[in-house]
């Protein structure tokens, strides 16, 4: 029986040494060559990145496809109407596949007995020292795998990230694909409406991929802010109400040192900013010192900061987090 035809998709923008790595790490992948193809979608790239994949193409390696700067919903997007796979495999230009990885995300389609999206980890490489604010995301996505893999609570469309996932192309064009007005948290957005399809999702460790992250600090805090403002927008706009209790509840989970100091920030602007750089700098102390424990405290703080900060204010609402709910009705 022919193995089933994947197309593995990866937006690239200006990240030639990270994407050579992906494309050869694919290239020794244990699912038969013949049956997948690797579309890379170039968005707009400046360094070099359109003459690598020009070179290698004409080897028959892959299918590039060059686009103006749009965002990652767009290059996707692109992809998809590309593909001729009946799997679409989704993976970021700065993760490296191991080598079952294919086969891995073949096999868990092949065994479902319903439509699903799978969902595959971002590992921490081992070879790499990866910036400090990067080290802490890494291992709050690790004790996600671990809850995940342990079954002490399932995955849903809040952890289908596209940079390793993967689900039928049928599926993706049935839902509109990606809504492009979004440039973080798009994944998340189209997972709801597979979700409100009634697709699963499942989570497995076996299709392996390493993630060599590279981002600055203020990168990152755009993306904790980013996530605050679509989760916000999500919930009012796009029907996902449940957002807004959900994020109360996770908010009233936190430790509760962590949860005065956001308090205290939400409530000042003056004080945000300085609670902001203050933290910043304990994380920067705390890491030098080796005190990593401290230092994934102080990075919680700023990360949770930011992203609370984004939600408030994009409702409009400063003390959604704190104030007493309402009442139900009787």
């Amino acid at each position: 029986m022919p193995s089933p035809q994947v197309s593995v998709i990866i937006p690239t923008y200006n990240r030639i040494a990270r994407i050579k790595r992906v494309v050869e790490a694919l290239e020794r992948q244990t699912y038969p060559r013949e049956a997948f193809e690797i579309i890379v979608v170039s968005d707009g790239s400046t360094d070099g990145t359109d003459d690598f994949l020009r070179s290698i193409a004409a080897l028959g390696r892959l299918k590039p496809i060059f686009q103006p700067n749009g965002g990652p919903a767009v290059a996707r997007n692109t992809g998809i109407r590309a593909a001729i796979g009946d799997l679409i495999v989704f993976i970021d230009d700065d993760v490296v596949p191991a080598p079952g990885f294919l086969r891995a995300h073949v096999e868990i389609h092949g065994a479902a007995s319903r439509e699903v999206a799978a969902i595959g980890p971002l590992l921490t490489p081992k070879d790499v020292r990866l910036s400090p604010w990067i080290e802490w995301e890494q291992a709050m996505l690790e004790k996600q795998y671990e809850a995940m893999a342990e079954g002490k609570w399932c995955p849903t469309a809040r952890q289908f990230y596209t940079g390793n996932a993967s689900i039928k192309r049928e599926l993706l064009v049935a839902v509109g694909g990606f809504d492009e007005k979004f440039r973080r948290a798009e994944d998340v957005e189209l997972a709801y409406r597979l979700a409100e399809r009634g697709i699963g999702f499942i989570f497995s460790l076996e299709p392996a991929a390493y993630h060599y992250a590279e981002r600055s600090f203020a990168s990152w805090m755009a993306t904790a802010r980013a996530y605050g403002r679509n989760d916000a927008i999500f919930a009012r706009d796009r029907g996902q109400d449940w957002l807004i209790p959900t994020v109360r509840e996770e908010f009233r989970l936190r430790k509760r040192p962590l949860r005065i100091f956001i308090t205290a920030c939400l409530k000042s602007k003056p004080l945000a900013g300085l609670g902001l750089a203050s933290m910043r700098g304990v994380a920067a102390a705390a890491g030098w010192s080796g005190l990593r424990k401290i230092a994934g405290a102080a990075y919680s703080a700023v990360f949770g900061l930011a992203y609370y900060q984004a939600f408030v204010e994009e409702l409009g609402e400063p003390d959604l987090l704190f104030r007493q709910p309402s009442p139900r009705p009787l």
